[in-house]
C-alpha cells in the first residue's frame, strides 16, 4: 500500500478522540515503553508511513525539523483555517475529487500531495490531478502551509482546514466502526458533524508567516 492507506491502516486505532492527545489503550510509550498519561503526543515514522504514541519527553525529542535525520516527525497541534479564502466549486472540481469531503496530505516518501477519502473500508485513495493542486495551493494559503508527513488539508464543501495528520486517522477510524448503508447512516453522519463541530472551535485564523514557501 502507498499513500494514504498504509498510514491510516497504522494509525486509525492508536489516535481515536479529539486531538493529538488521545487516550492510549495499551499505556505505554511506542519508542520508550515509558507509562503514558492519560494524554499524549503522537510521532510520524515517515519511512515506515505510521504513527506511534509517545510520552511527551519522546515526542519533544523530534520537533526539530531533521531530527533522527528526519524520520521521525512529532504530529503538531494546531488547527488553522483561512476564512477568507473559501473554496469556489470551480476551484474543488479542478481537483476531480468524486466527493465533497476528502484530505490532502503531502508524503515525502513519494514526493507528492495524495488524496483521499474515508469510507466503510477505510481510506479510498484518488488521483489527484497535481498540477490543478499546485494552482490552488498558489491561490489559497492555507494549501501551501501544510507541514509535510505530519499535517493534513481537510475539506468538507465549502470548509477546509489545516489539521494534525493524526485526526484524520481518528476519522477514518470512527467511520469505519460507525458507517451503514450506502451512505453512511445516521452515526457516520453524526460523527463528521462533531468532528467538524470540534475543527469549528479550535481553528485559528492562517497567518502569512505560517505559510511555508
Amino acid at each position: 500500500m502507498t499513500g494514504l492507506r498504509r498510514f491510516t491502516a497504522a494509525g486509525r486505532t492508536r489516535a481515536q478522540g479529539d486531538g493529538a492527545g488521545a487516550e492510549h489503550d495499551a499505556g505505554r510509550c511506542e519508542m520508550c515503553r515509558d507509562a503514558l498519561g492519560e494524554r499524549h503526543g503522537h510521532v510520524v515514522d515517515v519511512e515506515q508511513r505510521s504513527v506511534q504514541c509517545t510520552c511527551r519527553a519522546c515526542y519533544l525529542l523530534f520537533t526539530q525539523e531533521g531530527a533522527a535525520g528526519g524520520r521521525y516527525r512529532s504530529v503538531p497541534e494546531r488547527v488553522a483555517h483561512d476564512p477568507g479564502r473559501t473554496m469556489t466549486s470551480q476551484d474543488w472540481d479542478e481537483l476531480q475529487i468524486p466527493v465533497a469531503m476528502a484530505f490532502f496530505l503531502y508524503n515525502s516518501v513519494l514526493g507528492r500531495v495524495v488524496a483521499g477519502y474515508p469510507g466503510p473500508g477505510g481510506v479510498t485513495e484518488c488521483e489527484l490531478d497535481l498540477a490543478a493542486w499546485d494552482r490552488l495551493a498558489a491561490a489559497y494559503p492555507l494549501l501551501a502551509a501544510m507541514e509535510p508527513d505530519v499535517e493534513a488539508i481537510f475539506v468538507s464543501r465549502p470548509e477546509t482546514f489545516l489539521i494534525p495528520v493524526d485526526e484524520c486517522y481518528s476519522l477514518v477510524g470512527e467511520l469505519r466502526l460507525r458507517w451503514q448503508g450506502f451512505d453512511g447512516g445516521a452515526e457516520a453522519r453524526a460523527s463528521i458533524d462533531s468532528f467538524l463541530a470540534g475543527l469549528r472551535r479550535r481553528a485559528v485564523e492562517l497567518k502569512p508567516a505560517d505559510v511555508r514557501r
